[in-house]
C-alpha cells in the first residue's frame, strides 16, 4: 500500500518545483521520497532504460488501417474474430492496447493503426452490436515506415490467424518500399534467414493466372509453394497448367470450393498429360480413357459375357465431343456394326 501512495504522490507531483527559498519541514519524508522517486525516474527515462508509453481509449471510428498493413482487414469477420469478441466480452474491455502513430493528412482519423488490425475490428463490431460503451485501446509511438513494418513482423509472425498469403506479400511490398530489392538486407534486418525469406516471396510471386485455381488463397500455405513452382517450367508445362487453373476456377464457381491438395493434384496432372492420345491406362481390369491435354473422360472396368461397363467422368474436365470419340470407338471395338 505504501508504494501505490508513493507512486500515486510522484504523479501528483510530477512537474512541480518547490521553491529553492522555502525551507522543507524535517518531518518531510514523504515529499523527499517522491522527489528523489521523480528524479530517478527521470535518469532512467534518459539512459534508456525504461520507456514511457502513452495509452489511450479512443472512438475506433476516427482510426484508419496503415496503408502498410500486414493484415487484409476485407477478411475480417465474426468468425475469424470470435475468440477475441468473447475474450473482450467477458473482460469487459480490451486488455492489450493496438500500437498506432498520429496523422494529421486525414480530417476524418486521429490515428492509423500498425498492429491490431483484428482488435480493431472486433471493438468496432461490438459497439455496433450492443455495445457502445466500449472503446479502442491504442499505444501511441513516433514511427518509420520501416520501423512500423518490422514491429507489425514481429508482433503478427507467431500468429496463426495471419495466413502465410498476407505476410507473404506483405514482405514482397516491403522488400521493394524499405529494402530497395534486396533480399540479403531484409533477412537481416528482420532477423530471418533468406531461404526462410525467399520461400514466403515465391509465394507472394505466383502468377495471376495460377491463382485463379485457388478460390480461397487464403488457404495456400509456404509447404505449397515447393510443388507449384516446378509446374511453370518450362514453357509449354507453364501454359498447360494455367489452362488447368482457369479451367477449374469456373468449375468451382458457384459449387463448392475444391481443397488445395486436390487442386495441386489436378494442375500437376495437366502439366504432364498422358504422351498418346485417347490411349488406355491399365490397371488390373480397369482402362482410363483421356483427352489430348490428359483429361479423363471415361473408365472401362470391364467386360464379361453379359457386356461392358462404362462410367463416365463428366466432371473430370474433358468435353462431350472427345467422349463421343471414345465411345465411338468403343463401340465399333465391342459392338461392331452388322453388314447389310
Amino acid at each position: 500500500m505504501r508504494r501505490k501512495n508513493s507512486s500515486f504522490a510522484a504523479d501528483l507531483a510530477a512537474g512541480i518545483d518547490p521553491p529553492t527559498e522555502v525551507q522543507i519541514p524535517r518531518r518531510a519524508g514523504l515529499g523527499a521520497s517522491v522527489l528523489a522517486g521523480r528524479e530517478s525516474r527521470l535518469a532512467e527515462l534518459a539512459a534508456g532504460t525504461i520507456v514511457s508509453r502513452t495509452h489511450e481509449l479512443v472512438d475506433p471510428a476516427r482510426c484508419r488501417m496503415w496503408s502498410g498493413h500486414n493484415r487484409d482487414y476485407a477478411l475480417l469477420n465474426e468468425e475469424r474474430c470470435s475468440d477475441l469478441i468473447e475474450s473482450i466480452k467477458a473482460q469487459g474491455r480490451q486488455e492489450m492496447p493496438a500500437i498506432v502513430r498520429r496523422v494529421k493528412d486525414d480530417p476524418e482519423c486521429d490515428f492509423e493503426v500498425i498492429c491490431g488490425a483484428r482488435r480493431h475490428w472486433t471493438i468496432s463490431w461490438l459497439r455496433a452490436h450492443n455495445y457502445p460503451d466500449f472503446r479502442f485501446l491504442v499505444d501511441i509511438r513516433n514511427l518509420t515506415d520501416e520501423e512500423a513494418f518490422r514491429l507489425a513482423d514481429i508482433e503478427n509472425r507467431a500468429r496463426d490467424d495471419l495466413t502465410d498469403l498476407e505476410r507473404a506479400r506483405d514482405y514482397l511490398r516491403a522488400l521493394d518500399a524499405y529494402y530497395g530489392g534486396k533480399q540479403k538486407n531484409m533477412a537481416e534486418r528482420i532477423n530471418v534467414t533468406e531461404s526462410w525469406l525467399s520461400r514466403y516471396l515465391d509465394l507472394a510471386r505466383l502468377p495471376e493466372e495460377l491463382m485463379v485455381a485457388f478460390v480461397q488463397p487464403q488457404d495456400l500455405r509456404i509447404k505449397h509453394v515447393t510443388a507449384i513452382k516446378p509446374l511453370l517450367k518450362p514453357e509449354d508445362r507453364r501454359q498447360r497448367v494455367f489452362a488447368e487453373a482457369k479451367r477449374m476456377g469456373h468449375l468451382q464457381a458457384g459449387n463448392q470450393p475444391m481443397v488445395v491438395p486436390d487442386i495441386l493434384r489436378a494442375l500437376a496432372l495437366a502439366a504432364d498429360p498422358p504422351k498418346r492420345s485417347g490411349s488406355p491406362k491399365k490397371s488390373g481390369k480397369v482402362e482410363s480413357f483421356h483427352s489430348e491435354m490428359g483429361k479423363p473422360l471415361l473408365r472401362l472396368e470391364g467386360k464379361n459375357r453379359n457386356g461392358v461397363k462404362i462410367t463416365l467422368l463428366p466432371h473430370g474436365g474433358g468435353t462431350r465431343d472427345e467422349v463421343e470419340t471414345v465411345l465411338s470407338q468403343l463401340l465399333d471395338q465391342h459392338w461392331p456394326r452388322s453388314p447389310r
